[in-house]
């Protein structure tokens, strides 16, 4: 077969394939935009040290955590993981329509294509989908480039608008996504068989999945308790510079694949509780497809559950701090100063990495309402032939609620007290003062007088002081609701495709 061939053959298809490849499209771009982002955080070039700025700040921007050398890592990290619920966007756009590809594919083979031929088929679209998305995603970043550079009058930027990241980084992003696409999609493609009858799966699951997840979460949470040691051991030590990111990489992402695989098992035991305890038809149709199915909770909420464990740690991250203001404000009153000694720039920095996290279960919303639907039009035909046997639309619509909602209010606990716990593995309690500081009780004119200074002077001893950082209950609540918020959203939306989805119709779907 022609790569022309191919690549018409890719392109082709019904209005549900051109959604497809239109959402992957747009998927790479948000992931192109957000990567470009963070390289070009990273390409700002820190000045030599000088006498007037020997801390080597970029004073040529308003922000301090572009200002700043040692705050610009963060602020990419933040950046990047906004690219996760993206990439999970993108891997559920990828399932949309997969019956009446799955039948087109079949065709295929029936016109005699070959089993690696209609593999590459697939694995073409979504790469020239994301190919496409990735292109444009380049030039909207030039173009806002561009309409963003709005220096101020004393020639400062708001924006990173005046570095661009390197020719190798800018085609490593533009390439680099579509050929990372394409192999997952080859990756998810091993498991299948496509033949002139149609596509099945091999391996089906006849078990419910193991508690093996939470090895994976230990793992993580032990990781994470070790890097305060760590640091403490190797601190000054260029040969172990490497442990303290290692255990961190490593603990992070032991953590976040085990949270999203412990959703299968939750998925399956919240089935299994359904069945024996539930007696109403929705709970217990509910029950039937979480014990049938129950990796679609992994996939369906893994973005969601992933911004919530960053969610979780930024929580703790925020408590440390604001247990650490208090803390400095009351050793600057008792030290005569006042409020001089809070220091408000680490909560403010905490709000941009909230405002990131919030962007992220937006985009993970997508993904879910992406996943629903798609599920819901899959079968179709079922749910039509149910209503044609009797079955209310209102049963169906309270079991589609029961299959979301059983399995996402524990997952989001989950997700909540492993983020939080990860973070309080980093920053449990805050120690501060065991000093002294002499204080002048007196005029500023008798304090600033060497004369009479010492008169009025005396000497303030500060205890040392641990305090334990709180659990941040209040923000934790605040992100529980709005992930569930999102999932009851993503709920109303497939209730909505439902009800076009049971018309008797749909009963001649092939």
């Amino acid at each position: 077969m022609r790569p022309t061939t191919l690549v018409r053959l890719a392109l082709a298809g019904t209005r549900t394939d051109t959604a497809r490849v239109v959402l992957t499209a747009l998927s790479a771009l948000l992931a192109t935009l957000a990567g470009l982002a963070a390289l070009t955080v990273v390409a700002i070039p820190t000045p030599a040290a000088t006498e007037e700025n020997r801390n080597r700040w970029s004073e040529q921007y308003h922000n301090a955590l572009l200002v700043e050398p040692g705050l610009r890592g963060g602020t990419a990290l933040a950046l990047l993981m906004l690219m996760i619920p993206v990439l999970a966007l993108a891997g559920q756009c990828a399932r949309l329509g997969a019956p009446a590809r799955d039948r087109r594919l079949a065709a295929l083979r029936l016109a005699g294509a070959t089993p690696g031929q209609v593999t590459r088929l697939v694995v073409l679209e979504t790469g020239v989908a994301a190919l496409l998305g990735t292109l444009v995603g380049l030039g909207v970043y030039l173009v806002g480039r561009d309409l963003l550079h709005r220096p101020d009058a004393s020639g400062q930027l708001n924006l990173p608008t005046d570095v661009l990241p390197s020719p190798g980084a800018l085609v490593g992003v533009v390439l680099g996504l579509p050929v990372v696409a394409a192999l997952a999609t080859a990756l998810m493609l091993r498991t299948v068989t496509t033949s002139p009858l149609g596509v099945s799966r091999r391996a089906v699951r006849e078990r419910g999945p193991g508690p093996w997840a939470g090895v994976l979460i230990g793992f993580g949470v032990t990781s994470f308790a070790l890097i305060r040691p760590a640091v403490n051991r190797f601190d000054d030590s260029e040969e172990w510079a490497w442990v303290v990111p290692l255990l961190f990489a490593a603990g992070a992402v032991a953590a976040m694949i085990g949270v999203v695989i412990g959703t299968g098992w939750i998925s399956y035991h919240c089935g299994v509780l359904l069945r024996r305890h539930a007696r109403r038809a929705p709970a217990l149709l509910a029950a039937g497809r979480l014990m049938a199915d129950p990796w679609a909770g992994s996939r369906t909420f893994a973005a969601l559950l992933a911004a919530l464990i960053f969610g979780g740690g930024a929580a703790a991250q925020r408590a440390y701090f604001a247990t650490k203001d208090q803390l400095d404000r009351e050793q600057s009153r008792l030290a005569g100063a006042g409020d001089g000694g809070a220091n408000p720039f680490y909560l403010s920095t905490m709000d941009f990495v909230d405002g990131a996290i919030a962007v992220a279960i937006l985009i993970a919303t997508g993904g879910l309402i992406v996943a629903l639907v798609e599920g819901i039009v899959a079968r179709r035909r079922a749910y039509a032939a149910l209503v044609a046997t009797g079955v209310p639309r209102a049963t169906l619509s309270r079991s589609v609620a029961w299959q979301a909602l059983a399995p996402a209010v524990p997952a989001i606990l989950l997700a909540l007290g492993v983020g939080t716990v990860l973070g309080r593995g980093l920053v449990a309690e805050v120690s501060g003062g065991g000093g002294s500081t002499m204080i002048c009780e007196a005029t500023a004119a008798l304090c600033d007088d060497p004369a009479t200074r010492e008169q009025y002077s005396r000497i303030v001893h500060i205890p040392e002081v641990q305090r334990a950082v709180p659990v941040p209950l209040e923000h934790l609540a605040w992100l529980g609701a709005g992930a569930l918020a999102a999932v009851l959203v993503t709920v109303g939306v497939g209730l909505l495709f439902l009800r076009v989805s049971t018309a008797l119709d749909e009963l001649r779907t092939t």
